[in-house]
């Protein structure tokens, strides 16, 4: 998933730019980009931040920059921001999303004469891909219409141009965008934590297919909102920052209010609760409320720069840094009976070859694996994480158990079959705990607090609209 932040300004935006965009380093770490508009010109830079921290690559940047106006982004993936002169005049554009038909989307441009100047890792660049399809339009509008209705996938976007920023919310609603006002200015964004510091005041959340325009005259409606709402639930359970709201729910309480349901949902004897950390550590937090049991932390990480390792494109970078940002406490662990809070298993490559690892090397006495959401069975269609069926650790589980790929799992996704034991069974020994218990999916559901309908669940379930 990236991040993407736009603000409009009376005087210069470049600070609120600056650290508005920054708030969204958790979110990416490829590429980070920054596009203004000052005196009829777009501006644009865009740095390389793999092992290295936003601030650090655009602080020279910012403070020679200036303009009333821009957008930015920390991508996961693409090269970003892209700038356009076209027939509706110059604009930059940033997304957050992803196109699961780009290639064909792309062929389909190359046969009409269309060309490409971005390239990320020897594919199309998806942000470029977007912009060449908004140009195809009559309008604007109008190209935003089209794009949404060739693209397989999701697509939120920010489109700079002499008119102001035009924020656009994924048709479905997959990815969040949200508006905040300080006194004259405003703001858009994926993730609130950066109107806070900023001094902006949540006024809208966008809704899904809707398009406004930011601009020094306010906030105007081009393109009303869609009756479909499909925010990606694991905003709540992981992605999004803990003092991000996304329609109103704010991600720490739900992360919290998932720790009280693991707990709720257990019986087992034990000495402390703990959380992988950051995601993990606030459902832990909230198992500790509800059971009783006292919160510790037997693992620490180094240093917030340090990356996810769920997000890093390649396997190398990502069991890198699963070994390297974790510090056991050897004094907490050592023959104690933990459980550890974790907000999911994807691969679970990581979790088995060094956290637990960790833990059994201090010599704990029991590990209890608590994950937050239920096993992960299908690869993420609408935005940057998991691409392939056979990257996920109940997948394999259910490969080993069947001795063979099968299509149909269905009795692998209820939580009462016999088959479904058998998944966890194997997933717990091939992790090497004492025991593990995944959240069931109605209780994860009731957590977030956002009506079932209007989540995106296909991660767990396969279904979508």
């Amino acid at each position: 998933m990236s991040g993407i932040f736009g603000v409009v300004s009376k005087d210069n935006c470049l600070e609120d730019l600056f650290y508005g965009t920054d708030y969204h380093s958790h979110l990416g770490t490829q590429f980070g980009g920054l596009a203004v508009y000052s005196d009829g010109e777009l501006l644009r830079k865009i740095h390389d931040i793999r092992g290295s921290q936003f601030k650090t690559k655009f602080y020279e940047d910012y403070k020679k920059m200036r303009g009333n106006k821009g957008i930015g982004v920390i991508s996961a993936m693409n090269e970003q921001p892209i700038y356009v002169n076209s027939k509706f005049g110059p604009f930059a554009i940033v997304t957050n999303g992803f196109i699961d038909n780009a290639e064909e989307l792309a062929k389909g441009l190359y046969k009409d004469g269309q060309s490409f100047s971005e390239v990320t890792a020897g594919k199309v660049n998806l942000t470029e891909l977007v912009a060449k399809l908004i140009i195809r339009g009559k309008s604007i509008i109008d190209g935003i219409e089209y794009m949404f209705s060739k693209i397989d996938g999701s697509c939120s976007l920010l489109l700079l141009n002499r008119e102001g920023i035009y924020a656009v919310r994924d048709r479905y609603g997959y990815t969040p965008l949200v508006v905040g006002q300080r006194d004259k200015d405003w703001a858009v964004t994926t993730e609130t934590t950066a109107f806070r510091n900023l001094g902006f005041k949540i006024v809208k959340y966008i809704q899904p297919g809707e398009v406004i325009l930011l601009n020094e005259y306010g906030l105007k409606s081009k393109r009303k909102g869609g009756n479909i709402n499909q925010i990606c639930s694991f905003l709540w359970i992981y992605t999004g920052f803990p003092g991000s709201s996304y329609e109103g729910i704010t991600v720490e309480v739900a992360r919290e209010r998932c720790g009280r349901f693991l707990a709720k949902d257990d019986n087992v004897k034990i000495d402390i609760v703990s959380g992988i950390p950051d995601s993990g550590t606030t459902h832990a937090i909230g198992y500790a409320m509800e059971s009783g049991v006292p919160f510790r932390r037997p693992l620490v990480k180094y240093t917030p720069g340090f990356d996810r390792s769920y997000t890093p494109p390649s396997q190398e970078t990502r069991d890198l840094i699963a070994r390297m940002k974790l510090i056991p406490i050897l004094e907490i662990i050592k023959g104690q009976r933990i459980v550890i809070c974790d907000d999911s298993i994807v691969r679970g490559t990581q979790l088995k070859n060094y956290t637990i690892q960790k833990l059994k090397e201090c010599g704990v006495k029991e590990t209890h694996l608590r994950i937050a959401c239920p096993p992960l069975m299908f690869p993420c269609k609408f935005n940057y994480s998991t691409r392939s069926i056979h990257e996920l650790a109940a997948r394999r589980a259910i490969k080993a158990i069947e001795g063979k790929d099968i299509k149909d799992i269905k009795a692998y996704l209820d939580e009462s079959s016999a088959k479904y034991k058998k998944m966890v069974e194997w997933i717990t020994k091939d992790l090497g705990v004492t025991t593990l218990k995944y959240q069931k999916l109605n209780d994860m559901v009731s957590a977030i607090g956002f009506p079932r309908e209007k989540l995106c669940l296909y991660c767990w379930t396969g279904r979508h609209p």
